[in-house]
Formats: C-alpha cells, structure tokens, sequence
C-alpha cells in the first residue's frame, strides 16, 4: 500500500523523535540534476544551491515566431553568436561550440513518438491539472541560472570547464530551475520541461544535452491538512486496487540534519510530505505499470532548496536505482513568489535515465540518432522495449600527451566531441604519471570510436584521430607524446 498515502498523520509526527541513528543512510544529489538522475545508490553528485531572493522579468514562453527561430541553424562567426535569432558578442568567456549549439534545434522532449516525450508526457498525465511549460528558449542570462539561484561567485557550476557561454552575462541553461521562480508565481500547480546543457564526460551514460522534468505543487497553508486529506482519499479511490500495487518502504524521519522549517506549522508540513509520496508513488506506478511487485523506498536527503529532503529508490531488475529528489519548498522562495501563505512541494527527476531504463536503450547517443530504424520504433504515450538494429565494430585510438598546468578533462572532451562528434562511444583515461624530475604530469586517454548506424572504416578514423592531434595541440597548448 501507499505507505506515503496513510491519513495516520499522528503517527508520522511521532517519528519526529526517533534519532538520526534511525535513519536510512543515502547519496545527497541536486534535485535536478537530470543527467545523473537514475543511478546506483551509492553515486555521489554536486548539490545545486536554491532559489532565493531576487526576483526577476523574463520572456520565458516562445512566441510561434521564436520557436520557429530556435529551430534555425545556429551561427558563430570570429565575433559573435546567433542562436533562436538573436546575437550575441564573444568574449573571453565564449566557449560554446557549433556542435552544441546544433542540439538548440532539436527539441526532443516537444516530438510525442521519442522516448524522451514519451516519458514527459507519461508524467504529465498523472498530473492532469498541473500547468505544463516545455518550450522556454535554453538561452538564459547568468543571473537567472545562478545569481537568481544564490549560486555563490566561486560554485564550480559557474566554470567554463562545467558550463556553455555565449559571453560572460550570457550561457545555455544548466537546469530547469532557471525557470521555477517564475511559472511558481502563475500557479499554484507546475510542470517544468527543457533541455539543458553542462560539459561533461563522454561514455554510454552521459552527454553535455539532457531533459530534466520538475513539478511543484502549492497549498493554503492554513487549510493544507484538511485539504490533502481529502485528495488523497479521492485518488486512492480512483485508483482502486492499482493503489496496492506498489510496496513501499519509508524509514525516514525528521531531524536536525533533515528538519522541518521553522515557518511551517509541523501538521501541515507532514501533510504536504505525505502528499508528495503519494503523488510520486502514484506516477511510479503508471511509468513502471509493467513491474508486477514494483518496491520503493524512500531516504532522507539534503537539499537546498527543500526541508526536509528525500530521494526515491526503485528496486529495478534487481538494482536499487535513484529515480528523483524531492522535499518540501523552502518558504523563502513561496515568500519571493509573492506567496507567503502558501506551503508545497517540489520534485525533479532526468527523463533520459528513466528512458533509458524503461526503453531499454544501451547508449544514450541513440536519443540524438536521427536514423529511421531508431525513430519508427516508438508511439506517443507507450512504452515499448528497443530493438537492436545495428552494432557496428569499434575502432580504437589511443592519444598520450603532457598537460598544461590548467588542464582539465572537460575541455579534452569538448575537442573531441567537435572533431567526431557521436561517432565516439566513450573516452577513458587509461594511463597517467608524473615525471620524477620535471613533476610535469602525462596522461593517456583511449577512444572508442563507434557509429550507431553504420560501419567506419580504419583510414576514416585515422583522419579524425589526427585531426584531434592537431585540434588538441592547438586548443590545449599540450605537447604529444
């Protein structure tokens, strides 16, 4: 049963005294990090900070006319960039490439038979009266993805090794919460969907372009527990004996390192928490509507922008996976919503590593395959396992150089997804020393190179393995070995 679903709310009040010793131990990622979203417990991500104080103005739903814009192929020249038809001027912080700026166009999540929609539209659905926003131009300014977000001024996620800039003031979202502020001041109920965009490694699992999915529901504080009751008794009625269908386990509790906000009334709080698992526990259900004996369990987490905090596990084929992150909203950001007698909830999960689970997908490079046989397998609002259609043989280069003394491994990667593109599967560091004498320090990274839809030949491949030689020494000031 919906273990989150109980109306034994007294009982959930008394956990509050249970000690941290009772508590589930469990990985603290960021709420949104959709890209790291659907993994193994035991992983370990960089938590992002919260919405806080600063409220902002901006054109964040397209008109036809910029959506037709946006799908308009990109431009940079020696001075600027064009992208969704607006330009920008270059600076030192420039460092978006004609490759990423290509995935601008593409809007996965807005096409209803891709895997990527397939999975929004799955979780919409279960949240029928929710307003939905899935097409805000990925262009932001850094004030809105960071400073509006209480990002401090020396976040790692503000580097040009973590983030795409057009200029210094200007960048490629990281995350759907450069959003959230303000849709939350139109409703009550919302649903956030993009792309976003972060330098990353390059292997089956991880690509600098993913779709990350947020919901956030709002209640009067005075009434929230009266009022939750009430929707939950109606939706175990509606739900029948699928409300049974799932077993849950929830261990968590409140405490000083996961507490409850000192603006909120502690009933309300615990009614809001349950409400959320309820309602989250309900959408698993409907994803993985195939899973007989579907198991969830609930941890505690630390977010910044929620208290308390939780994560949901699924036990999937097996392994515990971590679907999304999840709390109650901070006050402060329903304060500067211009709500402060509102209280909610918040959730955010990657949708390409439930894809990529529940599709069955071994690579995620195959989400951006534009190959027929890939494209014709899907059909809006069904889940339906992938079918291999080709595995091509790989051909493998090794590259050895001495690094500068800023090296770092994104910017290595970034080079060679603009000289192959997605014809690399993977790139590893397989080799590294530093010399005894001149402390310089050398690495060896081996690349995988790999089409998804045809065969590659081994003179082809060397003209890209050089050229990356070249591209390297020129970009990276590196010495070969």
């Amino acid at each position: 049963m919906f273990r989150a679903a109980s109306h034994q709310w007294s009982g959930r009040i008394a956990r509050m005294a249970m000690s941290p010793a009772q508590k589930s131990n469990g990985a603290m990622p960021a709420l949104t990090r959709g890209a790291f979203a659907l993994r193994s417990a035991s992983s370990q991500r960089i938590l992002r900070p919260a919405l806080c104080a600063s409220f902002h103005s901006s054109p964040y739903r397209l008109s036809a006319e910029q959506a037709n814009l946006m799908k308009e192929p990109p431009v940079i020249t020696t001075e600027t960039i064009t992208v969704g038809g607006q330009t920008y001027t270059k600076d030192a912080f420039s460092n978006v490439t004609p490759t990423i700026l290509e995935k601008t166009t593409r809007q996965l999540h807005l096409i209803p038979t891709h895997p990527v929609a397939i999975i929004k539209d799955l979780i919409a659905s279960t949240f029928p009266d929710f307003k939905h926003y899935d097409t805000f131009s990925p262009v932001v300014t850094t004030k809105e993805n960071f400073d509006d977000l209480c990002f401090a001024a020396d976040h790692p996620g503000r580097a040009v090794t973590d983030t795409y800039y057009l200029n210094e003031k200007v960048m490629l979202r990281t995350h759907t919460s450069a959003h959230q502020l303000k849709v939350m001041t139109e409703s009550d109920k919302i649903l956030v969907t993009a792309d976003v965009y972060r330098r990353d490694e390059i292997d089956a699992s991880h690509y600098p372009v993913f779709h990350q999915m947020e919901g956030a529901q709002l209640f009067d504080a005075k009434t929230a527990v009266e009022d939750i009751k009430a929707l939950i008794t109606r939706d175990l009625a509606a739900a029948g004996a699928a409300s049974k269908a799932i077993q849950t386990t929830d261990t968590t509790v409140i405490t000083p390192e996961n507490p409850k906000q000192a603006a909120h009334d502690e009933a309300a709080m615990l009614a809001v928490a349950d409400h959320l698992k309820h309602s989250l526990n309900l959408m698993i259900r409907r994803l993985f509507s195939h899973e007989k004996d579907l198991q969830v369990r609930w941890i505690d987490a630390t977010f910044p922008f929620t208290s308390p905090s939780w994560e949901m596990e699924i036990l999937y084929q097996g392994k515990w996976l971590e679907v999304l992150g999840c709390g109650v909203i901070q006050q402060d950001i329903l304060k500067n919503a211009g709500k402060p007698d509102k209280i909610g909830w918040a959730f955010g999960l990657g949708l390409e590593r439930l894809a990529l689970v529940l599709f069955g997908i071994p690579d995620i490079r195959l989400f951006w395959s534009q190959d027929e046989r890939f494209l014709k397998q899907f059909e809006p609002s069904k889940i339906q396992k992938f079918k291999p259609f080709s595995k091509y043989p790989a051909c493998i280069k090794d590259i050895s150089f001495w690094t500068p003394e800023k090296f770092h491994e994104n910017n290595f990667c970034e080079i060679v997804r603009d000289v192959a593109g997605d014809i690399v599967e993977d790139v590893h560091l397989i080799d590294e020393f530093t010399h005894p004498k001149t402390k310089k320090r050398s690495v060896c990274y081996r690349i995988n190179y790999r089409s998804m839809d045809r065969n590659v030949t081994n003179a082809e491949i060397n003209e890209l393995q050089e050229k990356l030689r070249e591209e390297v020494v020129q970009r990276m000031k590196v010495d070969l070995r």
